[in-house]
């Protein structure tokens, strides 16, 4: 029997082809390290913030809108001093199943999702107002480095993403 999640992703294919999400690493410095901001839901599962595209939308402008939706107090205004930077991976799903790879397969001509990570960079004092059911936490880089049982194959790989970037911890 075929699951309703795949009915309705196969609906949203036949109307809508190719379902592009979007999704930000946003870095704190903490006890001078890098941390990344998660979005903790029911204890056990770790989500970027961010989510998908309308159709037509840009990667950025849509970035944008999932992140004031999921982290400002007014969902209509964006984060303020929020500014997303380069495009740092992407992923594929080439069929409905609920495997990405960080690459698009050579035998796949009509892949079914995609995912982006952005570089996000914040204001020095920044708030965020936490969607009902999760927790944000501030991660180490080198909790999630390889942790793929605990985050999840994407969310373990920001830190090699990561390691094309020089970090300069200021005093403040």
């Amino acid at each position: 029997m075929i699951s309703d999640r795949v009915v309705r992703l196969k609906s949203d294919y036949a109307a809508h082809g190719l379902r592009t999400c979007v999704e930000a690493v946003l870095l704190v410095e903490l006890f001078k390290h890098p941390h990344v901001l998660l979005l903790q839901y029911r204890n056990s599962i770790f989500k970027l913030p961010g989510g998908r595209l309308r159709p037509g939308e840009s990667d950025i402008e849509g970035l944008k809108r999932k992140l004031a939706s999921k982290l400002s107090v007014n969902e209509n205004v964006l984060v303020p001093g929020l500014e997303v930077g380069e495009c740092i991976g992407m992923w594929w799903k080439p069929n409905f199943e609920t495997l990405m790879y960080p690459f698009l397969p050579p035998n796949v001509k009509h892949p079914k999702e995609c995912l982006k990570l952005f570089l996000g960079r914040l204001a020095l004092h920044q708030q965020f107002v936490v969607p009902k059911n999760f927790k944000l936490l501030a991660v180490p880089l080198c909790q999630i480095h390889e942790n793929e049982k605990t985050y999840g194959p994407i969310i373990s790989q920001i830190p090699k993403l990561l390691s094309k970037f020089s970090f300069n911890m200021m005093e403040i």
